[in-house]
């Protein structure tokens, strides 16, 4: 399984930089200078290598320039991709309630009286945490549920479930 650990959101001044926003929770390891990266478009298979030169913060964006990658035209082509990584290259966790994203995708979720809910589609990552996007099977809304014990205390990968205790009005339109 293909995972995306990185996504150009546009170039960045005229020597060829790259906004990458991150998604990865090892970004100075996959963005290393002299490390190798393996990047496609959205809706493509096809797929290029490409060698980091270097990667710095600015203003809480990651800035990468990629080796061939020296003007802002051949920086603008590049908008969109997606840096992927293969999934059975990460190394299994050391922590039990520790998650990779693509463990969590596909999961049914109930609530703690057993009430099916729905089924994980993504994992999304804010600046307040991590939110579980769950389509609902009553009616396939999206249901947007904080990723934090008090509300998921009960993760199980290997059953394919998430248990959660909802406070009031979560899961309310």
């Amino acid at each position: 399984m293909e995972l995306v650990v990185g996504r150009v959101a546009k170039s960045h001044g005229v020597r060829g930089e790259l906004v990458v926003e991150v998604r990865t929770d090892d970004p100075d390891a996959r963005f290393a200078e002299g490390s190798s990266l393996r990047g496609r478009m959205p809706r493509s298979s096809d797929t290029r290598e490409f060698t980091v030169e270097s990667a710095r913060e600015h203003s809480g964006r990651l800035l990468v320039c990629l080796a061939g990658v020296h003007d802002r035209s051949a920086a603008d082509a590049l908008r969109g991709m997606l840096f992927v990584i293969d999934s059975a290259d990460l190394p299994p966790s050391d922590d039990p309630d520790e998650f990779y994203d693509h463990e969590l995708e596909g999961l049914a979720v109930r609530d703690t009286a057993g009430t099916e809910i729905g089924t994980v589609t993504e994992v999304l990552h804010s600046a307040a945490g991590e939110l579980l996007a769950v389509r609902a099977v009553e009616d396939g809304r999206q249901i947007l549920i904080p990723f934090v014990t008090a509300i998921v205390p009960t993760v199980s990968v290997a059953e394919g479930l998430i248990v959660i205790d909802p406070p009031e009005g979560l899961l309310e339109e």
